[in-house]
């Protein structure tokens, strides 16, 4: 076949078939006493190889190595077009990040969009000195996209960077809360309890409600991070683990004063010292324990608890009764 008919057949024009053989690519068997090239039926079957390799994103050069490699084994080649393939999305789906991230900034002009991509910079630094400085260097004109800064908190380890990110995503106000919401659902528990410390420092109303749905958690420790910011906050559904953390020991005298507060509700003030006094009672409850749970009715406000701690200085266990007596002398509910 001539060049004319091989194009028509293959779907390559002329031109490309010609520089195939210059590339030593796909040479014609013969030539005809005219000189023209001469296809063989082997040399289509080459062109449509070289065709097909070309659409998987093999480059010419590739592909002459490919076809007269011997020791060729399309297995290899798959597998490392994939890989090559999946790091070149992974950088394209980055710059896409990159780009939605400049545009919620709503850049004024260029010196904003210049700011964003120097922090972007700043946040991808394997320096957590720089990461710091990046998240607390002020913009003079640009406001920094609240979803990035969220975005950064669920991945940020050290405590210092952490921290300085927070109170910026803080300062940011926009939608940062549905991204850390998204982070609450992560099977990484790290990732659920920066999620929670940051929805902790955003006082409205969607972060209470995420922090509210956190009181489920399976983890210990974001159940409680969750409890103490809902509980300053004077939400009700924290009381549990509020008393809970004052019978575990764990930050029980931030949660004892939170249940003092949480207990200025009338309608909860009842609740609240009841379930007390059945954890004074329960018989799981050792003295260390008791003297937790005794502390915590001190917090209760007004004279709300004065009867039960009365009845306290007069306990069998000593060291509950002794603590009982001086919270009272030392209240306002003393007699004189």
């Amino acid at each position: 076949m001539l060049i004319g008919e091989v194009a028509r057949r293959s779907g390559v024009s002329a031109r490309m078939l010609r520089h195939y053989d210059l590339l030593g690519l796909v040479r014609p068997t013969g030539r005809t006493v005219g000189g023209y090239r001469e296809y063989t039926p082997e040399d289509m079957r080459r062109i449509l190889y070289v065709e097909g390799l070309r659409s998987l994103g093999l480059s010419l050069r590739q592909i002459a190595r490919t076809l007269d490699d011997p020791g060729f084994t399309p297995s290899t080649l798959v597998g490392d077009l994939i890989r090559k393939t999946e790091e070149r999305l992974n950088r394209e789906h980055e710059l896409i990040d990159r780009l939605r991230t400049v545009d919620a900034a709503e850049p004024a002009g260029w010196q904003d969009v210049a700011h964003i991509v120097k922090l972007l910079h700043g946040l991808g630094s394997r320096s957590a000195a720089r990461r710091q400085q990046a998240v607390l260097t002020p913009a003079e004109h640009a406001s920094v996209p609240a979803e990035l800064l969220a975005k950064a908190v669920l991945t940020e380890s050290d405590p210092h960077v952490a921290g300085a990110l927070r109170w910026a995503l803080a300062r940011a106000g926009g939608d940062g809360v549905a991204y850390l919401a998204s982070g609450l659902a992560s099977d990484d528990v790290d990732v659920r309890r920066r999620a929670v410390r940051a929805l902790a420092e955003l006082p409205d109303d969607e972060a209470t409600a995420v922090l509210t749905d956190a009181l489920r958690d399976t983890d210990m420790t974001i159940r409680r991070h969750a409890a103490l910011a809902l509980g300053a906050r004077g939400v009700t559904r924290a009381v549990p683990t509020l008393l809970g953390m004052v019978v575990e020991g764990a930050n029980d005298v931030e949660a004892a004063e939170l249940l003092g507060t949480v207990a200025r509700d009338a309608k909860w003030a009842d609740r609240i010292i009841s379930a007390l006094v059945d954890e004074l009672a329960a018989p799981t409850a050792d003295s260390a324990v008791r003297m937790r749970l005794t502390q915590a009715l001190a917090e209760m406000p007004g004279t709300i608890a004065r009867n039960v701690l009365q009845q306290l200085a007069h306990d069998e266990d000593r060291p509950v009764a002794l603590l009982a007596s001086a919270l009272v002398r030392r209240s306002r509910w003393a007699t004189t």
